[in-house]
């Protein structure tokens, strides 16, 4: 059942709308990973422990569908 609820869920480009601004999908995705690792937001991808940046991309994967 989560599965086709994921499927009928509109896919998230790889673009920043000016109307989405701060509450685009990407940003609050990284705000809530921020949160959850204790990681400050102002840190890049680039600057994650191995184990942090595994989890990103398994964060990013599984919530930004292309």
């Amino acid at each position: 059942m989560d599965q086709d609820k994921n499927e009928n869920e509109p896919k998230v480009t790889n673009e920043v709308s000016d109307e989405t601004g701060q509450y685009d999908m990407r940003f609050l995705l990284w705000r809530k990973f921020c949160a959850d690792f204790n990681v400050p937001v102002e840190t890049l991808p680039s600057q994650l422990t191995t184990e942090q940046r595994e989890a990103w991309d398994k964060a990013k994967q599984h919530n930004l569908k292309q």
